[in-house]
């Protein structure tokens, strides 16, 4: 049995290829594990030797998910935190620069005393110590589920495979537990399922130590009885101890097949704790809202990142969340904002029930999202500007109905006679670029009887924030005189933080990221009531036919 008040620990690694969905299954066993009544928390460790993602090409790497705490961190932090429906934090995202950076001030330091630094003990010692932070800050934790970046035999996860294998010393054999993702390819000329890329997979792991638990087996085609024994026979596991993760039409559908199969039975019998049949009833609901969902609606995405939809994971949730409870199923038409011109934007942009223009950083692609916005806003469609889109909203309104045709962020132009857009002052002066943006959590106060307070259903908000531009406040009286509502302030009025318009069916703009704290099954407010208000759209259109 389990030894009361110990915190167990599930490690997640993958094998044969990266991009299996290891972010996914432990997200999936997380929400299982909470539904047992654990206290659970979820951990990444990712390989890379940036300190964080946040300098990072969106191209290579995809969305930078930012805390509550002001980290940038890996997107599976927010598939975690949109299962576990919790906030996570700096602690549960750690990359092998700042394991390096770490040891390398403490060495400059003379914290090892003359020592010679090496991988053992002094690299995977910092790896442990940074697995048990998460224990320190909360001594009543069940479970750690760590996720292991990258694919088993890539050099540079070597000292974390390895730290991990000395965790039953430390911790004791009986509160751990090794799970490897892999994969059970079907080979179409063959017509055959083929067993021997996991069979290698899990003999590189054993060569370095670590015997998998259980196996995931990501599969296209069902796994049979015969397949089950034979990879348990070579891979030293049971056949029940191999379960199929079969590809879904929705991510959030992973955790219902993981169960089917008996997942979480397996995982609290081994870790020694009492199995307890657990109520998924509001998630299966959830799912079938999502997978049923009978109006289509199509709404637009104008951003540069839009041939990597991974640059935008969070907004293609908060979609999906949002189309759950709207009854709807949205469909993102991916627009390049690139392509865009004052010439062209109507016929790229014909017939979209809504406009979202995202997140961004640079002048590449900026002014298409400036049209977008004034096709939005002349043509009455649905709009949703967030970040950059809060930037090139006013941008387009400044231009356009204030009387300054050249207004301009000076992120793009320096030289802009009317810079309505310009650095935040903490921002002047700074000479790195990681980690320095205005970044977690703020409060904003909302303008009493205004769209933005509606639908949040309160006055005092707090959201995630990831940028260096503000608007300029020399110009917000002459924006307010010609109509453009500053409808969220921070507390003490310095910061524009929401503006929208009066009479539009539905526009808005956040210098914040709503699509960071959506979650399923309780989509963020702006999100629900964009999906509805192009709903409402779509619906007109019919009519009007």
């Amino acid at each position: 049995m389990a030894q009361k008040g110990k915190t167990q620990f599930i490690f997640v690694m993958g094998g044969v290829v990266s991009s299996l969905g290891k972010g996914i299954a432990s997200a999936s066993l997380g929400l299982l594990l909470k539904k047992q009544g654990l206290n659970v928390t979820l951990l990444k460790l990712d390989p890379y030797l940036n300190v964080d993602p946040g300098t990072m090409n969106p191209f290579q790497h995809g969305e930078v998910y930012v805390t509550d705490d002001g980290a940038e961190t890996d997107l599976d932090l927010g598939h975690y935190e949109r299962y576990l429906d919790q906030a996570l934090g700096r602690d549960n995202n750690v990359t092998a620069g700042q394991i390096y950076d770490s040891i390398l001030t403490k060495e400059r330091r003379g914290d090892f005393l003359g020592r010679t630094v090496q991988v053992i003990p002094h690299v995977t010692g910092e790896i442990k110590n940074r697995i048990m932070r998460l224990v320190e800050r909360d001594p009543e934790l069940d479970v750690v589920i760590t996720e292991v970046g990258g694919t088993v035999g890539d050099i540079e996860g070597l000292p974390f495979l390895e730290a991990i294998r000395q965790f039953p010393f430390d911790q004791g054999r009986d509160n751990i537990l090794y799970i490897h993702l892999t994969l059970v390819p079907w080979i179409e000329a063959a017509g055959e399922i083929k067993t021997k890329p996991t069979q290698h997979s899990v003999n590189k792991l054993r060569e370095i130590g670590i015997q998998p638990s259980i196996l995931l087996c990501r599969t296209q085609r069902p796994l049979d009885d015969e397949v089950k024994d034979k990879i348990g026979l070579f891979c030293n596991v049971t056949p029940e101890e191999v379960i199929e993760a079969r590809d879904v039409e929705s991510i959030y559908e992973v955790p219902l097949r993981l169960h089917a199969q008996g997942l979480d039975r397996q995982v609290m019998e081994q870790l020694g704790r009492v199995y307890q049949e657990p109520d998924l009833s509001s998630w299966e609901e959830m799912v079938r809202g999502m997978l049923s969902a009978p109006e289509p609606l199509e709404i637009g995405v104008v951003g540069k990142y839009v041939n990597h939809h991974d640059s935008y994971k969070s907004i293609i949730e908060a979609f999906i969340h949002a189309g759950q409870v709207n009854g709807a199923r949205v469909k993102i038409r991916w627009v390049d904002s690139e392509a865009i011109t004052d010439a062209n934007v109507e016929e790229r942009l014909v017939g979209l029930d809504g406009i979202l223009v995202p997140g961004g950083f640079g002048v590449r692609g900026v002014e298409g999202k400036i049209s977008a916005v004034r096709h939005a806003r002349e043509n009455k469609i649905p709009f949703l500007g967030i970040c950059l889109g809060l930037q090139a909203a006013v941008i387009e309104y400044a231009r356009n109905k204030s009387g300054m045709p050249e207004a301009d962020s000076t992120e793009f132009n320096p030289q802009t006679p009317a810079p309505v857009i310009c650095l935040m002052e903490e921002q002047k002066g700074l000479s790195q670029m990681g980690g320095t943006m205005r970044l977690g959590s703020y409060p904003c106060e909302l303008a009493q009887g205004s769209l933005a307070s509606r639908c949040y259903g309160e006055d005092l908000i707090k959201e995630r924030h990831r940028h260096r531009y503000e608007v300029n406040n020399q110009y917000r009286e002459k924006l307010e005189a010609a109509g453009l509502k500053l409808s969220g302030l921070s507390p003490n009025g310095e910061l524009v933080e929401m503006v929208e318009l009066s009479d539009h069916p539905f526009f808005v703009a956040s210098q914040f990221h709503p699509e960071l704290k959506s979650r399923p099954g309780r989509p963020h407010p702006l999100f629900r009531e964009l999906v509805a208000a192009a709903r409402k759209h779509a619906r007109a259109k019919v009519e009007a036919k």
